[in-house]
């Protein structure tokens, strides 16, 4: 029987990374990064290259073939088409790149949007304050709070992720966070067993 595949998410600002670094540090697991394979894949996987450069136009990447960055961003906020059609690109790629990882965890934003939610086991969604999450936005990114606020506008209602999902971890910056992994850990176990 294959191990149990376990699905992190939560909106940007939540301290998902946190999180999977503290999974990877309890359970010696790797945790398998979508944003992070995305990137690569997309400057390693000459469909995707062509198939971006196709959708956005010739200057998608450069003369040493980095990835416009720039330019992809203000393809993709410009409308919703543009982001699935860009997502319908990248998404299967990252999925059967996390199939043949063999890892079992696995980060990604949009997890329930992609339909990754149907790949795993279980779900966890990491939460967190809004303003928490606008202050770390704020720190990492170097944006204002309004730039900040439009990035969470334009993912799901961190209501809709958590109500959606198997277990729910608060990354506020009070509650333990080893302790709420510990717990759900056991959890799974116990269902396992089952």
């Amino acid at each position: 029987m294959r191990a149990e595949r376990i699905g992190i998410t939560g909106g940007i600002g939540s301290g998902k990374s946190y999180v999977c670094r503290r999974i990877e540090q309890l359970t010696g697991a790797e945790v398998y990064d979508c944003d992070a394979e995305a990137k690569r894949l997309m400057l390693t996987s000459p469909d995707i290259r062509s198939r971006l450069t196709q959708l956005i136009g010739p200057d998608t990447y450069g003369p040493s073939g980095t990835l416009n960055k720039r330019l992809v961003s203000q393809f993709l906020l410009q409308n919703e088409q543009n982001a699935k059609a860009i997502d319908s690109i990248v998404h299967p790629a990252v999925f059967d790149d996390f199939e043949q990882s063999g890892k079992r965890w696995i980060e990604s934003a949009i997890l329930f949007q992609c339909g990754l939610d149907k790949h795993v086991d279980y779900v966890v969604a990491v939460v967190a304050p809004e303003d928490v999450r606008l202050d770390r936005i704020v720190a990492r990114d170097h944006i204002t709070r309004s730039a900040a606020r439009q990035w969470l506008a334009r993912q799901w209602p961190q209501e809709e992720v958590a109500s959606r999902a198997d277990y729910i971890i608060y990354n506020n910056g009070e509650d333990d966070i080893d302790q709420q992994l510990e717990e759900m850990m056991q959890k799974i176990e116990m269902r396992r067993e089952e």
